[in-house]
C-alpha cells in the first residue's frame, strides 16, 4: 500500500463526470421519497430505510453487474464511485461528532461499557466459526474470515502475520468484499429489528453500532434512531463515541484477544471436521484485490465539494429544508472535514482521517467551545438518515467486476459465513455493554 500513486492530474476530470453525480442525485432523491417503511415481523419489525433503496437502484443501474446498463453509464465512469465513497461518508461522520458534545457527561459515565465492549469480537469467533469449518468444511481461511468483521485494519493485521495469498489472507478479502457489498445493508436490518424487540437498552445496541466502518456505523445507528425515534441524539452520540474508540482500540483487541481466540478455536473444532485437513479449502474468493491510485488533498477536497451539493440535496427531499438554509450546517461539516484531512496528513500516526473529522467535530460541539450552540442549532437542519443515503448509493456504483465474480465463485458460503460474522460482532459488543450499563 505503501507505494499507491497519486491518481494522476489527467484522470482527475473523471472524479467529476456530471452523469455519475446526476445518476446518484436521481437515485437518492427517489430513496428519500420513497421514504422508510416499516414491515412488523412478528419478533418485531423490519425497517427499510432509504439507504437500502439507493443501494438497489445503483447496483441495478452498475454495468459491472448488468452489462446492458453500460448503455447508462459506462465501466470507465462507475469505477470512480469508489473514490467517492470514503469521502461521501466524511460529512456524516463529522455530523454524528457534533451529537457527541451535549451528550458527553451521559457518555463518560458509560465509560467502562465504551471500552469494554470491544470485547465483543469473540462472539464472531464463536457463531461463525463452527459453521465455516463444520458445516462448508472450510480450512484455516476460516480464521481470517471469522475473527473480525474484517476491515481495513484487520486486513492489514491478516496481511503482516499470513500474508494476503494465504489460507487466513483468502478468508478475510472474503469477508472483506461482502461487507462492502451488504455490510451496511444487513447492519440496518440487523439492528432494526433487535430494538424494536426492545430486549436491551438501546445504549448498548447504539455503542454495538461502533465497529469501526463509517458506512455500517452510519446504517445501523440509522435504524435504531429510526425505531426509538425518542433516542435519537443518544444513540447518536454513543455510536459516534464507539466507532471512534474503536480505531483506537480495535486492531489491539483483534491482535491480542480475537485473532489468538480464534486460532484456538479452530484447532479445537477442527478435530470434529469429518476430512480432517488444516489446509485451504478449494475456494477461490482470495482474488488477488488490485491496487488503486489515490487521491491527493487537493483532489480529496474538491471532490468532496462535489458531494457536499449532493448531500444537500438529499437532505431537501428527505427533511424538507431547502439547500440554501442548510448550506451554513453543511459549510461546518465541511469544514471539520477539511481539518480532518489535512491532520491525517501532518501528524505522522496511522489513523484514518475520518477517526480526525470525528475528533474535531466533537470538540466544536462541546459546551465549553465558543460557538457550540450555533454548531448544534445550526447542524439540526441536516437530518444523519439523508446523509447516509448518497454514500450507499455511490457504494452500489462502485462494486467492481472483480467483486462481482468473486461473489458468483464464493457466493453462498462465504455470503453466510460474512452475516454470522457481522452478526456476533453486534450481539458480542451488545451484550457486554448490556452488561456494564
Amino acid at each position: 500500500m505503501n507505494n499507491t500513486s497519486v491518481l494522476s492530474s489527467t484522470m482527475t476530470k473523471h472524479l467529476f463526470d456530471w452523469k455519475l453525480h446526476l445518476l446518484v442525485i436521481i437515485t437518492s432523491l427517489l430513496a428519500e421519497w420513497i421514504g422508510i417503511i416499516k414491515i412488523p415481523i412478528g419478533i418485531g419489525t423490519l425497517v427499510l430505510l432509504p439507504l437500502l433503496y439507493a443501494f438497489i437502484f445503483t447496483i441495478l443501474l452498475n454495468p459491472n453487474v448488468i452489462p446492458s446498463m453500460k448503455a447508462v453509464i459506462s465501466k470507465d465512469r462507475a469505477k470512480f464511485a469508489s473514490y467517492a465513497v470514503l469521502l461521501s461518508i466524511m460529512p456524516f461522520i463529522a455530523k454524528f461528532g457534533v451529537g457527541v458534545g451535549p451528550k458527553v457527561e451521559e457518555i463518560i459515565a458509560a465509560g467502562p461499557a465504551l471500552l469494554l465492549q470491544e470485547l465483543g469480537n469473540v462472539m464472531t469467533a464463536l457463531i461463525a466459526l463452527p459453521v465455516a469449518v463444520l458445516v462448508f468444511g472450510m480450512g484455516r481461511e476460516a480464521i481470517g474470515a471469522t475473527h473480525s468483521i474484517a476491515r481495513e485494519p484487520n486486513i492489514a493485521l491478516i496481511a503482516d502475520k499470513y500474508g494476503l495469498q494465504s489460507a487466513e489472507g483468502i478468508g478475510v478479502m472474503g469477508v472483506y468484499v461482502m461487507g462492502t457489498l451488504f455490510g451496511a445493508i444487513y447492519f440496518s436490518l440487523m439492528a432494526g429489528i433487535i430494538a424494536s424487540m426492545d430486549i436491551m437498552d438501546i445504549r448498548a445496541l447504539a455503542m454495538a453500532c461502533g465497529i469501526g466502518s463509517g458506512s455500517m456505523m452510519g446504517a445501523c445507528s440509522a435504524a435504531l434512531a429510526e425505531t426509538v425515534p425518542a433516542q435519537a441524539e443518544t444513540i447518536t452520540a454513543f455510536a459516534a463515541t464507539s466507532n471512534l474508540l474503536t480505531y483506537a482500540t480495535g486492531l489491539f483487541v483483534s491482535l491480542f484477544v480475537a485473532l489468538p481466540f480464534t486460532e484456538f478455536l479452530y484447532k479445537v473444532i477442527n478435530k470434529f471436521k469429518k476430512n480432517n485437513d488444516v489446509s485451504a479449502a478449494q475456494t477461490d474468493f482470495g482474488a488477488k484485490i488490485p491496487e488503486q491510485s489515490i487521491l491527493s488533498v487537493w483532489q480529496s477536497l474538491s471532490l468532496l465539494a462535489v458531494i457536499c451539493i449532493v448531500l444537500l440535496l438529499s437532505n431537501w427531499v428527505g427533511q424538507g429544508i431547502n439547500p440554501i438554509a442548510a448550506l451554513p450546517a453543511m459549510l461546518i461539516l465541511f469544514a471539520c472535514c477539511i481539518v480532518g484531512v489535512l491532520l491525517k496528513e501532518v501528524i505522522p500516526v496511522n489513523i484514518p482521517a475520518i477517526a480526525w473529522i470525528s475528533i474535531v467535530a466533537i470538540l466544536i460541539s462541546l459546551p465549553q467551545f465558543p460557538m457550540s450552540e450555533y454548531v448544534l442549532v445550526e447542524t439540526e437542519k441536516l437530518g444523519v438518515l439523508q446523509l447516509i443515503t448518497p454514500v450507499l448509493a455511490y457504494a452500489g456504483f462502485a462494486i467492481s467486476q472483480m467483486e462481482v465474480n468473486l461473489f458468483k465463485k464464493s457466493g453462498f458460503k462465504i455470503a453466510v459465513v460474512a452475516l454470522l460474522t457481522f452478526t456476533g460482532t453486534f450481539l458480542g459488543s451488545a451484550m457486554i455493554a448490556q452488561a456494564l450499563l
